[in-house]
């Protein structure tokens, strides 16, 4: 993280503030050769108290990698996080802020310590924070959270193997829950979960905000359930945000051309609707994140892409209130 002094000005509106933020990964290339992986470069975005900010965009755009690095799971290379009007960079304010910002993570079997009961699972957070004063509150509030996300409390004493997925995954909201967070980033919570589970889970993911005020960042790549959960939505391609608007906005008016691709990916449940939708098919493959097309990322496989594309990277332009898109000819 750099050390010199920020000129950003916090917005006390917003929970969560991301500034310019970029992560590369040195990858080996060859003998005593590296090569920069730039996952996400250059991305900036706030989240309002109380409201869900859906990210979406294809495998490998770089969405997980935000949500992990706004959370210093990796250290940022460069770029600042504000989180309630205060910059994360010293190691005191990273302590409050990793008790207030939580991760439900994608796989709800691999996130899990095997060797350890559900309720240590659940209490790990209040014994790493110092949250209880006994064992007796400590029981307690297990079973609280257990009760919170539809847990029989029975189960406490079980491990996490002898669970369905979404319950498996519900042990892993209930432990995000644990610290009393304010803030929870979602990276794909249901993706791996039965389509019957999934809308179970993002309902009780719903019935949490109200009830706890909480503030979500939803990782997801299927639109239909971003759009159903999320408040406004950002789209990512190839380590950059090419779009952010309201979630009515962008599913009915996307401007910029990937989004548009994606839009008209998804199904609709009406026949006669479904049959008049044209799908618009992307040309070619992404390319590799080591080689980042100059200029506009996007630009090898846009049908409006020329010359200015190439020279020029696009920034995020406010084109109508509240919509941003990065692109040269909008």
């Amino acid at each position: 993280m750099s050390e010199k002094k920020s000129a950003f000005t916090p917005n006390p509106d917003y929970l969560v503030q991301v500034s310019h933020l970029k992560q590369y990964f040195p990858i080996s290339t060859g003998f005593f050769k590296t090569a920069m992986l730039k996952a996400v470069d250059d991305v900036s975005f706030d989240i309002r108290h109380g409201e869900t900010l859906g990210l979406v965009g294809e495998s490998g755009c770089g969405k997980t990698t935000v949500g992990r690095t706004m959370l210093y799971l990796y250290q940022p290379t460069d770029g600042e996080i504000w989180f309630g009007g205060k910059q994360i960079k010293s190691k005191e304010s990273l302590k409050e802020y990793r008790r207030k910002a939580q991760m439900v993570f994608q796989d709800p079997y691999s996130s899990l310590n095997p060797r350890m009961t559900v309720a240590d699972i659940v209490a790990e957070p209040i014994d790493v924070h110092g949250l209880c004063a006994n064992r007796k509150e400590r029981e307690e509030r297990v079973r609280e959270l257990m009760n919170l996300v539809g847990l029989n409390t029975e189960h406490a004493t079980r491990y996490a193997h002898e669970f369905s997925g979404g319950q498996r995954q519900r042990i892993g909201i209930a432990r995000a829950l644990a610290s009393k967070p304010e803030f929870i980033v979602c990276d794909e919570p249901v993706s791996a979960l039965d389509v019957s589970i999934q809308a179970q889970v993002i309902n009780m993911l719903e019935d949490l905000q109200k009830q706890l005020g909480l503030t979500y960042l939803f990782i997801a790549h299927d639109i239909s359930v971003v759009k159903h959960i999320s408040n406004r939505i950002a789209v990512m391609y190839l380590g950059h945000m090419v779009e952010l608007a309201s979630s009515n906005e962008l599913t009915h008016h996307p401007l910029h051309p990937y989004t548009i691709s994606l839009m008209s990916a998804v199904p609709i449940p009406d026949p006669q609707e479904s049959r008049k939708q044209k799908r618009i098919v992307l040309q070619g493959d992404v390319p590799s994140p080591l080689k980042v097309p100059a200029g506009c990322p996007f630009r090898t496989r846009c049908s409006r892409a020329t010359e200015a594309c190439a020279q020029v990277r696009p920034s995020m332009q406010e084109v109508a209130p509240g919509h941003f898109v990065a692109c040269h000819h909008i």
